[in-house]
């Protein structure tokens, strides 16, 4: 199979995709992924890859453990790709909110080890929010973010901020914020007509001014990071645009944790440039899903088991 390499771009799954026994088997068919596994076990301590494939479930959906099994998850399979594929050489990447992180380490910008330590303090930062304030998220079908922003503005009230915290695609988007005001976007949302309001079950309203109380110290640990600028673009969740130099890299990934994750406007701007196959690298197959609603003529693939890799040879 061939692909044109200047229409390609690698996406990368954040929080919500992972799964009991995610990597297990990339791990017994690939050295490059087992040695991937390893190397993360070592850095982080513990043995993540063993709560990945063994559990329990409860400690892998922990955000803590959820966000670096992912992220370890995405760059496993983006080794067995190259170690495959060297010549499949995407366009541009980009990653749904903790999946920015795993872009810009298979851009070159962040090295791994640097990474993986990024994104288990986001996990435990973001847990620890969760617990001092908690809130919690809704997935909305069927009206327009337009709408939904006007909601949110209706629901909120003082000390109690409602906010689209994920643009996922036509038609889908996720609210985010205190409780007692996502009660009341969810109320409302009915009324102007949504399809479905579904309650998710997190204490942690990401991507939300809930989540202010942790940039601090997240700044700080990022401002103490090397980056440098990716080999290829990434485009940033925040401004649904490439990063253009290390401080605004920085900035975003500090912002993005109250900042609405633009998927559906990022995806759209991929396709305007020309890009037509997108690679989802990692565990599940949810941002070809939403991809293939953004942009229905683009050819979306999975690369995260064994089988997803066979179909490339």
């Amino acid at each position: 199979m061939t692909f044109d390499s200047h229409k390609i771009a690698f996406l990368f799954p954040g929080q919500g995709s992972q799964r009991m026994g995610m990597g297990r088997d990339l791990a017994e068919a690939y050295p490059a992924a087992r040695q991937t596994f390893e190397e993360a076990d070592a850095l982080l301590g513990f043995p993540l890859s063993r709560l990945m494939w063994d559990g329990p479930e409860a400690e892998l959906n922990d955000t803590a453990n959820t966000q670096p099994a992912l992220y370890v998850h995405s760059l496993a399979a983006l080794r067995v790709l190259r170690s495959l594929r060297p010549d499949l050489r995407p366009m541009c990447l980009a990653g749904h909110s903790l999946g920015q992180f795993s872009a810009l380490t298979a851009a070159g910008a962040l090295p791994f080890e640097a990474g993986l330590r990024l994104v288990r303090l986001r996990g435990e930062l973001m847990r620890r929010a969760g617990k001092a304030a908690p809130g919690s998220m809704a997935a909305v079908l069927g009206l327009d973010v337009s709408v939904l922003d006007s909601i949110c503005a209706q629901a909120s009230a003082a000390g109690e901020v409602v906010q689209v915290a994920n643009d996922n695609c036509p038609g889908q988007a996720v609210l985010s914020g205190a409780r007692a005001a996502v009660e009341r976007a969810a109320g409302l949302a009915k009324e102007a007509g949504a399809r479905r309001v579904i309650p998710l079950a997190v204490s942690v309203a990401a991507h939300s001014p809930l989540m202010a109380g942790i940039q601090q110290e997240f700044a700080l640990a990022v401002s103490e990071t090397s980056f440098t600028m990716p080999a290829v673009p990434v485009v940033c969740n925040v401004t649904a645009r490439p990063l253009q130099s290390v401080e605004e890299m920085r900035a975003n990934l500090v912002a993005q944790l109250t900042s609405r994750v633009r998927w559906r406007e990022s995806v759209a701007w991929m396709g305007a440039q020309g890009i037509a196959v997108f690679f989802e690298i990692g565990c599940g197959t949810v941002l070809g899903g939403l991809t293939g609603r953004i942009l229905p003529q683009a050819e979306t693939r999975p690369l995260g088991v064994p089988s997803d890799f066979a179909a490339l040879s």
